[in-house]
Order: C-alpha cells, then structure tokens, then sequence
C-alpha cells in the first residue's frame, strides 16, 4: 500500500519526468498498475489461505459431528437391549408366608397335636418342582445378557477388509513443534478439505522429498491429540531393525482416494475403528514387506484395483506399521 502512494508522489512523477521527457508518463502508468497488481495479489493469497482454513475447520467440525452421531447410536442400541432384557425376565408371583414367632416351648411339647387336623401333609414334590423354576430362571437371568453383550459388542469378522486404506498425496511437512520424531503433514485424501495427519518419520527422513508424493493412509482410525495436534488418519510407513523408515509407496497412476483392497478379504471398512477392539493392533503384526519389497498382510498384497501393488522404495523383509 505504500508503495501505491509513493508512486502518486508529484516529485517522483516530476523526477521521471525530467528524467524522459517522452516516456515518462507511460512508466509512471507502469508502475501504477504493476503496484496494484501486486496488491491484489497479496489480498487473493490471504483470500486462499483463510479459505482454506476454513474448509479444514469444517471438516473437523463434521467428523466431530459424526462421532456424536455415533455414540449415541451406540447408547441408545445399548439401551433398548437393556430394556428388551428386563421385560423378558419373568418374575415369580410367589408371595412369602408372613412370619410368625414360634414359641420356644410349644415346639418341645406336642407339635404334632398342635396342628389343625384338615392340612395336608408338606408334598417333596411340590418343592422340587419350585426349586426347579427358580434354578431355571436364575440361568436365564445370566445367559441371555451374556449372549446379548456378545452380540452387541463382539464383530466375528477380523480381517484387513475392516481397514480403509485411501491413497493420499502430501501436500506439506513439517517437523513437530515439541517433538523432534515426529512430523506433521496435511494429506490430500479425495476428500474436500486435507487431513491433519501426525506421525514418528524418524531424524533420517528428508521432509522436502515427501512434499508432493503419494502415500497410503488408514483413514477410519478414531481422531486423536498428539502433542496438542489433532490427528485425523495414519500414515503407514515400512522400518527395519536398523530404524530406517520409509513412506509405503503407491503403484504408478495411483491418485489421491484410491482404496487399496485385497484380494483374499473382500468386505466393506468399518465406518470408524473402535478403540476397545483393537482392529489395528490385532492385524498389524500379520503386515510386512517381502523379499521383493511388496508390502503384503498374510502373503496377500495391498493393490490399487486396475493399478497394481504398493511397495517400499528400497526396504525388504520389514515390517509395516
């Protein structure tokens, strides 16, 4: 903004003037228009970057939403099986004789006397048969919400078919404010807005050479806090013993969306990963990269459909994590 006045100084015109009588007018025109140029360039850089703050706010916002969302499924589910459970439970409509004080010496003389002669005899049978009840209905009291929990709470299916695995373009690094190891990178997902994602590269990593590439992430992890920032997906990495790292790699042609799949475990992802059943924890030992630097969970490999399979650049015999 300065430097639009300045150009309006009449001694700076004069100055030109003098200077090329001819011209003078036509530079002066010049460096009017390239200093507004230059002005509406900066507010249109500011104009993006607040824009695209905003979108990545929004999109936090929705994830956020769709978490709530969830849980109270999750409650009310809960819930209505609670209440289906207590109406099922039958109750016993056996009321308890009132009790009586028995006198301590009418007990010791003439019982047998002292009972009305009309009533029956007590029948063995009758309290077999009431204890029987009572015994079947305390197992079913503690069966059925067991069996229920299980269903409720337990999925059959763990496999890697429960991972979404997307393929995601980097667009910036950077190391962590207040940790050294780790790295925080904003990932183009195929989504509208990037992800926020927070993961340990290693010191050896060269950030500008991620910056651009592709990756393979796990977006349907539960979004958490590292260091104060907000991870919203995992960044799978191939390492060695020797604590070299490196960036899972795409196939060639792959873009930023693409699932990667496999082939022996067809099924559709889980919408978000449940902490308590620790999907990721369970499959992760089983994920390696082989001798020829294909990354593989139990011998089948991670594929782009129609694109091909990941590798590690130049790892073999490693682990994935």
């Amino acid at each position: 903004m300065d430097n639009v006045e300045n150009l309006f100084n009449p001694s700076l015109a004069a100055a030109l003037m003098k200077l090329d009588p001819e011209d003078g007018e036509q530079i002066m025109e010049y460096f009017k228009t390239h200093a507004l140029l230059t002005r509406e360039k900066a507010l249109l850089q500011a104009s993006v970057r607040e824009q695209k703050k905003l979108l990545v706010e929004n999109a936090k916002l929705k994830k956020d939403i769709e978490q709530l969302r969830i849980q109270l499924q999750e409650k009310q589910r809960r819930r209505t099986a609670k209440a289906l459970l207590s109406s099922a439970v039958p109750h016993p409509n056996i009321s308890p004789a009132p009790s009586t004080p028995v006198d301590a010496s009418a007990s010791t003389v003439g019982v047998t006397a002292a009972a009305p002669a009309n009533l029956p005899p007590p029948c063995s049978s009758c309290h077999e048969r009431r204890d029987k009840q009572t015994r079947r209905r305390k197992g079913e009291r503690k069966a059925r919400p067991t069996s229920d929990a299980l269903s409720l709470e337990l999925d059959p299916r763990v496999d890697v078919s429960r991972l979404d695995l997307r393929i995601g373009r980097i667009l910036s690094v950077r190391r962590h404010p207040l940790a050294e190891s780790l790295s925080i990178l904003e990932v183009d997902v195929g989504e509208t807005a990037p992800r926020t994602v927070v993961s340990k590269l290693g010191r050896k990593t060269h950030l500008q050479e991620l910056q651009g590439s592709l990756a393979v992430l796990l977006i349907n992890v539960k979004t958490c806090k590292l260091k104060g920032v907000v991870s919203q997906a995992r960044l799978l990495c191939c390492a060695n013993s020797d604590d070299s790292v490196e960036v899972l790699a795409p196939p060639t042609g792959a873009a930023p969306g693409d699932r990667v799949t496999f082939l022996n475990y067809p099924g559709d992802p889980d919408r978000e990963l449940q902490a308590k059943q620790r999907v990721w924890e369970t499959l992760q030992p089983d994920m390696q990269v082989d001798c020829k630097g294909v990354a593989n969970y139990k011998g089948c490999g991670f594929e782009v459909k129609g694109k091909g399979l990941c590798r590690a650049p130049t790892l073999t015999n490693c682990i994935i994590r």
